[in-house]
């Protein structure tokens, strides 16, 4: 059986991969438990973070980033 990388499960399940890479993982996780398995807890977890509530940065950790990206340009110049 081919292996899979997780980037080419993680396409397949967003439904960004090519129509070959699709095929092929439909048809190895046909018979393939290991796959089926790995496509459900990759399956969980996207779902988990999809739920997740992403906040801002603070202005404080922008403005240090900012300070030090600024500092580092001054150095290497």
């Amino acid at each position: 059986m081919k292996k899979f990388k997780e980037e080419d499960l993680i396409l397949y399940l967003y439904k960004d991969c090519t129509p070959k890479l699709r095929e092929a993982i439909e048809q190895a996780a046909e018979e393939d438990l290991e796959l089926q398995d790995r496509l459900k807890v990759l399956k969980r977890t996207l779902k988990q973070l999809d739920k997740l509530k992403l906040s801002a940065p603070s202005k404080q950790s922008v403005k240090a980033i900012l300070k030090y990206a600024k500092e580092a340009v001054k150095k290497s110049s």
